[in-house]
């Protein structure tokens, strides 16, 4: 047959054994030196069993029923073998152990997994997971299926023909027929390899397709304001009232840091005075539910007062009248246009603004903005770090003013000792 084949019925004394008592018989299968072992169902006492037959020992009926009930077993294990070399699918002995237990991964197919992830994930929505992270599997799973009919004229596929050939040719597909940015297809990649990773953690594929797998995409580099162009928007008056209004939502975000849902669902009752008697934001963050503390600077009181009685805000009892993120999004183009802004301004931007102009650039802590940004981990935040020329230039300045300093120190000192020498 090309490789090893093995079957081997063994007696497995449990942790518990007591002397003398029944022991459970186990069938070990080997395939390509790999083991898989099932339970018969059976047990004997060590005294009637032979280790070099693999079988009980004796004349008496129940053995003889016993070594039948093992030969059946045997016979079915080498029946579906064969089955499968002779259909050339991939054969393990985890194959052959759940065909016996009845737990067949050859029925198991990548788009009913996916289906039954992406049915887990909805009823978790609200504990642990989001509305929007349920959407975006939903829309993984809509991707795999395209391809999938696209590319092999099925509605589904077997999961163990999911192999590295597979994998290339979907990242391909989302990359050249879908048009997608190498940052979305890397988005969709990571979800089908959870996927995938899911049936290699269940034994229905002998191996992970994505071994060999590495995505090239790179983030790019976060855009954000300056302090001239965060001024020349905040010190601007719109003739539409609608303007103002988003501008100064948007100039709040550029001093707190809060993402367009934070502040959408920020209440004044989560605003309060810290152990330093000064005013704090105290929320969980929508995305991570992850605690944000973050000192309120004289630039983001003054909008929360200037809103405090606004109907809106009395009405859905918030802090802030936001709008929906479309017409925000849409009013903020306007913005950048009249504020003759070439960057692409998008509410997000203020978060990023943020963590660079705001704090990382006058000398905050990365650490500290971490944890006022709600990031799980340091690494996010570093990404706001790499782009920051202006600070790295203003230290250096300040470096080489200090060295300066210190050589016209250290001549004065010289000349002072020469001094001494001559009188």
């Amino acid at each position: 047959m090309g490789y090893n084949f093995h079957l081997l019925f063994y007696l497995k004394k449990p942790r518990n054994y007591l002397k003398d008592g029944l022991i459970p018989i186990y069938l070990r299968i080997t395939v390509k030196g790999k083991h898989a072992e099932y339970s018969v169902g059976r047990a004997i006492l060590p005294i009637f069993w032979s280790s070099l037959k693999g079988r009980a020992s004796g004349q008496r009926e129940e053995v003889r029923e016993l070594n039948d009930y093992l030969d059946t077993l045997a016979s079915k294990v080498r029946r579906f073998h064969a089955s499968l070399v002779e259909k050339a699918e991939e054969v393990t002995a985890v194959v052959l152990r759940d065909h016996l237990s009845g737990r067949n991964s050859s029925n198991h197919t990548l788009l009913k997994v996916y289906q039954n992830h992406n049915d887990n994930v909805e009823k978790l929505i609200g504990n642990g997971y989001r509305y929007g992270t349920f959407q975006a599997y939903q829309s993984s799973m809509s991707r795999v299926r395209e391809f999938i009919q696209k590319k092999y004229g099925l509605l589904d596929i077997n999961i163990k023909k999911v192999d590295f050939k597979f994998i290339t040719d979907y990242e391909l597909y989302l990359r050249i027929e879908r048009k997608n940015s190498p940052m979305s297809a890397r988005k969709y990649m990571v979800h089908l390899k959870k996927i995938i990773l899911y049936c290699l953690g269940n034994g229905w594929i002998a191996g992970n397709p994505f071994i060999n797998y590495r995505s090239t995409a790179k983030a790019k580099p976060r855009t954000f304001l300056n302090m001239e162009e965060m001024e020349r928007i905040k010190n601007r008056e719109f003739s539409r009232k609608r303007l103002n209004v988003v501008r100064d939502i948007f100039i709040f975000s550029c001093y707190t840091g809060l993402s367009y849902t934070d502040v959408k669902q920020l209440r004044l009752d989560q605003i309060s005075r810290g152990d330093d008697g000064n005013l704090w934001i105290f929320i969980k963050r929508q995305k991570t539910e992850t605690p944000c503390h973050i000192p309120l600077l004289d630039e983001a009181k003054v909008i929360l007062d200037r809103y405090r009685n606004h109907w809106i805000c009395r009405w859905r009892k918030t802090a802030l009248p936001v709008l929906t993120n479309q017409r925000m999004n849409s009013y903020l183009k306007e913005i950048a246009d009249q504020c003759a802004i070439t960057k692409v301004l998008t509410y997000h931007l203020a978060r990023h603004t943020f963590a660079t102009t705001i704090t990382l650039s006058n000398g905050v802590p990365i650490e500290t903005v971490s944890q006022m940004l709600g990031h799980n981990s340091l690494k996010t935040t570093q990404h706001y770090a790499k782009v920051i020329d202006t600070k790295v230039s203003t230290e250096m300045s300040a470096l080489q003013e200090k060295l300066l300093e210190r050589n016209k120190e250290e001549e004065d000192a010289d000349g002072m000792k020469v001094m001494k020498l001559f009188r």
